[in-house]
């Protein structure tokens, strides 16, 4: 009995001391793998940061490429008619919109949900005007069709409701 109790006064502190040094080495290791990805994190936002901007940047631009009056006015030329129009509006949206597709990666998908649906609404507002017009109508009636019923919405334009999304969420980034 009495080499049970020696054993024991031998082992129950040793085990205590390997319990709190590991206890110690433990928490050590956890705050210097926090300490450890603190750092790259703050070294990638670094790297991230401008690039988010970046791409904010490039949606607001196509946002205001998408409004009606811009749009219109930059692809309307002369000798058209308003199906040939129609074609050349709804090519333009859907390259610039091409050309941005990257962009996602950068924005939430709230924002990025938001400029796709303005996308789709202004084409589906061009094709809506395409049918108040005769196809082989000079391209100037379906350009005043789509800037009139643009005028005549009651709410706002799909690429300003956009872009309001935009700059909220860009806004809380800083």
């Amino acid at each position: 009995m009495e080499a049970i109790v020696e054993i024991l006064k031998i082992i129950l502190p040793a085990a205590a001391v390997f319990v709190a040094v590991y206890v110690v080495i433990k928490s050590f290791l956890s705050a210097e793998q926090r300490r450890r990805d603190h750092e790259l994190k703050k070294a990638n936002q670094g790297t991230v940061l401008p690039l988010k901007i970046q791409a904010y940047e490039r949606l607001v631009i196509f946002l205001e490429r998408l409004n009606p009056n811009t749009l219109v006015v930059r692809t309307n030329k002369n000798g058209m008619n308003a199906h040939q129009l129609q074609l050349e509006l709804i090519r333009a949206i859907k390259a610039e919109y091409e050309h941005n597709l990257s962009q996602q990666i950068y924005v939430s998908a709230g924002a990025w949900e938001m400029v796709k649906t303005a996308k789709e609404e202004m084409i589906k507002l061009i094709n809506i005007s395409s049918t108040k017009v005769a196809h082989d109508a000079p391209s100037n009636e379906l350009a005043m069709t789509i800037l009139n019923i643009a005028a005549s919405l009651e709410k706002k334009l799909p690429n300003d409701v956009a872009l309001e999304y935009v700059k909220k969420e860009v806004s809380h980034i800083f």
